[in-house]
């Protein structure tokens, strides 16, 4: 039926937004108050569409009934309504009066005031990552429990663990100023970084779902954009992010075959990157190159627009190695140190590459041994088998187990 395919579509776009605004209007104290009216709202709407069919304006009806909703709660609990009267960001304290501001531009400003507020530096990496998917982007217990590879029981004791941390230390849910703003944008930026790439590059059973793996991506990168669109926070590496997301977003589609099988990047059909995403990457690369200021995201969002440019030439593999270079200094990765042992085998020579990284000795890493089989690959058989075989014992996901058995079957082919 329509509403079976209509509800939880609303319920993606529209709980996040309703959530924000009753958060923002309760403070950090009452968000389940918050989220029990909205779940109650939806559940109005489970049954009452299934009898009377989908309304003319759905997201309208949504809008009006958790209004209702939330006035008659006040009503019922007037001990609630005097308390939170004081700190009400509605002038009018009667409760016949009462209005909640549901237009585009409050859902925007609570959606701001949210992100700050979720990303806060008292709550684990983690616990950012999870609250940011249930509360701004409307994911569902079982779809944050598939993302981090574990059971809905410990999702939802991380997400009350971290509300409860909010709550004691009085966090408010407020526009940010311009000192918070300066103290914790890189915190919310690496929270929305940490958000894409679980979407990206998940191992967990979400990489076996496509589309969720793409909507993870997406309200990262719609959080990001909410970023840019607000004066106060639209900074050279809030666009730098977004070029990073755009770029890798473009290439989607083209990572993986029909079985959910990985694509390694040479070998990736062209005509399946997202032309559109690669320029509004470079127009937002071009955005952020003001100031004086270099982040990390910058770095990698340049590293991540020579990857768009597909043909293998000398400055394409000479500029990602010194960006490499830039991006280590800045601040070191293992991981990033290993992409590094890459570009510089295209752009000087394997033998150099390996001795760079064999240097690094990640041996508890895959990607690590897979990387040493393809630099031995044409140099010394054996060791490329070895280096295989060992990142086949190693690697946990079933995607990485089969690109490896591809290349061992090419060596011994």
């Amino acid at each position: 039926m329509e509403e079976e395919v209509i509800l939880p579509h609303l319920f993606r776009t529209e709980y996040r937004n309703i959530v924000s605004v009753l958060c923002y209007l309760f403070g950090i104290e009452h968000i389940e108050i918050a989220e029990d009216i909205v779940s109650d709202t939806f559940l109005s709407a489970t049954e009452l569409w299934a009898t009377k069919g989908i309304p003319e304006n759905p997201a309208g009806w949504l809008y009006t009934v958790a209004k209702n909703k939330t006035k008659n709660y006040l009503k019922r609990n007037t001990v609630f309504e005097q308390k939170l009267s004081a700190e009400i960001r509605y002038s009018t304290p009667r409760t016949e009066e009462f209005e909640i501001d549901l237009s585009h531009k409050n859902i925007a400003d609570s959606q701001l005031a949210m992100i700050f507020t979720v990303c806060d530096p008292s709550i684990s990496d983690e616990s950012q990552i999870a609250l940011a998917l249930n509360l701004l982007c409307g994911f569902g217990i079982q779809e944050i429990a598939d993302a981090f590879l574990t059971g809905k029981e410990v999702i939802y004791k991380r997400l009350n663990r971290a509300k409860e941390k909010l709550r004691e230390s009085r966090i408010k849910i407020e526009q940010p100023s311009i000192s918070e703003i300066n103290e914790r944008l890189e915190t919310v930026l690496t929270t929305l970084y940490l958000l894409f790439s679980e979407g990206y590059y998940s191992t967990s059973p979400l990489a076996q779902n496509a589309t969720l793996r793409k909507d993870v991506c997406e309200e990262a990168m719609r959080l990001n954009y909410l970023l840019i669109e607000s004066p106060a926070t639209n900074q050279p590496a809030v666009n730098a992010l977004y070029a990073l997301m755009s770029f890798h977003a473009s290439r989607f589609d083209a990572r993986t075959n029909e079985n959910g099988e990985n694509i390694l990047y040479e070998d990736q059909d062209e005509t399946r990157w997202n032309r559109k995403l690669i320029d509004q990457g470079t127009h937002f690369l071009i955005q952020a190159s003001t100031g004086n200021k270099v982040s990390k995201f910058h770095l990698e969002a340049g590293i991540a627009f020579w990857h768009t440019q597909k043909e293998s030439t000398s400055e394409k593999w000479e500029n990602i190695l010194e960006l490499y270079n830039n991006l280590l200094m800045l601040e070191y990765s293992p991981i990033a140190a290993l992409n590094r042992t890459f570009a510089l085998a295209k752009a000087r020579s394997k033998q150099e590459a390996i001795i760079e990284a064999e240097k690094l000795n990640l041996t508890g890493n895959h990607f690590y041994y897979s990387l040493l089989g393809h630099l031995y690959t044409g140099i010394d058989h054996d060791k490329a088998l070895r280096h295989f075989q060992t990142a086949l014992e190693l690697t946990t996901s079933k995607a990485d187990r089969s690109t490896i058995l591809k290349n061992i079957e090419r060596l011994n082919s």
